[in-house]
């Protein structure tokens, strides 16, 4: 499994941009710059300014040659919890006065500057009012709530209640701002933000350093909190020794200016605006089949049993070798062996499935070569490959791996008529793909019918392996927790089919279903809880697991597969067992066998405990 992070180690040869990112700033020597890095969800925008960061970071130091200060910024992780302009700026002046002191100059600049952060959040003058007074807007907050009693007594509409939250409202703003700067008699909002743009360039010019703000995850928050973080770093923009760089989709940012200036019917507006905050854009590079294919070695690679610095050797030699691949290198499965004597079987497997599935990685319009779904797509693979293992189900993982392709970027009605042949097959074989592969290997015209009528069908059946002639109830089974394999001997009538795939689907949610439920034949229910009971095998704890509630629901409906769960419960190692399964069940007029099988054996202390209080209050159903 791989986790879903952002990186500082290269597998996609981006180095070489962000290494371009980093020399532009270095090349601004203390001029203000702002660097927008683009690039749709996933494609690695924040591995990038990561990679960006360390270029900086790792450079030798040229004479005369300031340090680099880096600020890390999430404006997601702040959005519902605090106003982001603020959080920026807290963050921003926190992180000088730490600096100030480690290296024990401009301390008294950098408290000066955190003093008026604190001083304008105080006042509320970041959380919208003081853009607003200082760009003619309707003010909000504290400030804004003053301001709207002043006008109530400018228009002749003051009364005692009036003045009574003045007076209340004046000694809030007091309260919130004393301690932090002295009286300021002769000040107003765009004063204290002037001041506090000196105050901030000050405190850089004598730290001697160049500030490097890195904004990531702009583009997942709403509107609101992706303008709030914008008018923050406006605030700080086109002032000496500072950098942006910040990651983002351009369309979403687009989006949130469009949203903040609604009823303005001109994208103009919105892309001036985008384009005054963002002075030099770079858009992540898009992957070819070539970086696809050497992704996904490198995840296999990694997650290998090879030592750490064998791991780092081959990832090393991909990334150069990607350099060279518009002199018609490669990166494959040969090249990547010829980097280390001794690749371990299994792994060599797992190459040889990334050199197969890379171009349809990178063509398939539901992916496109998109590293985060690339990822994804591994991690449901190796669960599946896991499910088959604890199972003791054969399965080939790249049958497995183009089943799963079919699932997720064919058409879902081709795909359904894909499991429902191969559950009518008594071999399991989908024999009409034979001549299909046959066709779409040699390049031949198909002329398939809906729904098989896609390009991507004609990709997927040239993909190897070839499929006509393998039994497919292993792979299928194996994934059921999108679609239950049904046999021929356990057909279902479309309505219990449509029901178990609610089951399973969303256990959780059994309890609605009961009056349906309580229709089906008992022929169908007995499938059912085969079906159910082959998911329950999966879990581990036996506290409440969401799988229970749809058992339970089914045993209501037809009380004889109540005797199938007991069977089933008192099977359970006593270790699985969780003391909360206790009242879950005591009413079921079949719980105390399952209770007593349970106390004579190694249950914990703590499950017998919960079996005794509800004896002693009575509530153990009777068989």
């Amino acid at each position: 499994m791989w986790a879903d992070n952002e990186t500082t180690r290269d597998f996609l040869n981006f180095s070489g941009v962000a290494d371009t990112v980093a020399e532009i700033i270095v090349q601004a020597r203390g001029r203000p710059i702002s660097i927008g890095v683009s690039g749709a969800w996933g494609v690695g925008k924040s591995s990038m300014i990561k990679l960006t960061q360390t270029s900086l970071a790792n450079r030798e130091g040229r004479e005369n040659e300031k340090d680099f200060v880096f600020v890390e910024f999430n404006a997601w992780l702040y959005q519902g919890y605090d106003d982001a302009r603020a959080a920026l700026m807290d963050v921003i002046a926190d992180k000088l006065e730490d600096e100030a002191e480690r290296r024990e100059t401009a301390i008294d600049k950098a408290r000066d500057l955190l003093k008026r952060v604190r001083w304008l959040r105080a006042a509320k003058l970041f959380t919208g009012s003081a853009a607003a007074l200082a760009f003619g807007l309707p003010p909000t907050g504290l400030i804004g709530e003053a301001w709207s009693l002043g006008e109530k007594a400018l228009s002749g509409g003051a009364d005692k209640k009036l003045i009574e939250d003045g007076q209340k409202m004046a000694g809030d703003a007091a309260q919130q701002a004393r301690g932090l700067l002295a009286d300021k008699p002769d000040s107003s909002p765009p004063k204290e933000i002037q001041a506090l743009r000196d105050a901030f360039e000050q405190t850089l010019e004598e730290l001697g350093v160049t500030l490097v703000v890195l904004i990531d995850d702009l583009d997942r928050c709403l509107p609101e909190t992706t303008i709030s973080t914008l008018e923050a770093i406006r605030l700080f923009l086109f002032l000496k020794n500072t950098a942006f760089v910040i990651a983002a989709d351009t369309e979403m940012i687009k989006y949130a200016v469009r949203k903040h200036f609604e009823g303005v019917n001109d994208d103009l507006l919105a892309t001036n605006y985008f384009d005054k905050l963002i002075q030099v854009p770079i858009r992540v590079p898009a992957l070819g089949t070539q970086e696809v294919r050497a992704y996904m070695m490198l995840l296999f690679v990694e997650n290998s049993d090879l030592d750490e610095h064998v791991r780092e050797a081959i990832r090393a030699g991909v990334c150069n070798q990607l350099r060279q691949t518009w002199q018609g290198k490669r990166v494959d499965r040969a090249f990547v062996q010829s980097l280390h004597e001794k690749f371990p079987d299994e792994l060599v497997g797992k190459l040889d499935t990334a050199d197969r599935l890379a171009p349809l990685m990178t063509g398939a319009t539901g992916i496109s070569g998109n590293p985060r779904l690339i990822k994804r797509f591994l991690n449901a693979l190796a669960i599946r490959m896991t499910i088959s293992k604890a199972q003791g189900v054969g399965v080939d993982e790249a049958v497995l791996a183009k089943l799963l392709l079919f699932e997720r970027l064919g058409n879902p009605q081709a795909y359904a008529e894909l499991i429902a042949a191969v559950s009518a097959s008594e071999s399991g074989k989908l024999a009409f793909l034979g001549d299909w592969e046959a066709k779409a290997v040699s390049g031949a015209e198909l002329g398939l019918k809906p729904p098989w009528d896609d390009p991507f069908v004609q990709e997927w059946l040239a993909l190897p392996p070839a499929l006509a002639d393998l039994d497919l109830r292993g792979a299928l089974y194996v994934s059921r927790e999108h679609a239950p394999l049904i046999t021929p001997e356990d057909r279902l009538s479309s309505e219990a089919a449509e029901l178990l795939t609610a089951l399973l689907e969303q256990p959780e949610m059994a309890a609605s279903l009961m009056k349906r439920l309580a229709t089906v034949s008992r022929a169908e229910t007995t499938v059912m809880m085969d079906r159910l009971l082959d998911r329950a095998r999966q879990e581990q704890n036996w506290g409440v697991p969401p799988i229970l509630e749809a058992c339970l629901a089914l045993a209501e409906a037809d009380p004889v597969q109540g005797a199938r769960l007991a069977a089933f419960l008192r099977e359970r190692p006593a270790a699985q067992i969780q003391p909360n399964i206790v009242p879950k069940i005591a009413d079921q007029p079949w719980a105390t066998g399952v209770f007593e099988t349970w106390e004579s054996g190694d249950i914990s202390g703590p499950v017998k405990a919960a079996i005794k209080k509800r004896r002693g209050n009575g509530n153990v159903a009777v068989q």
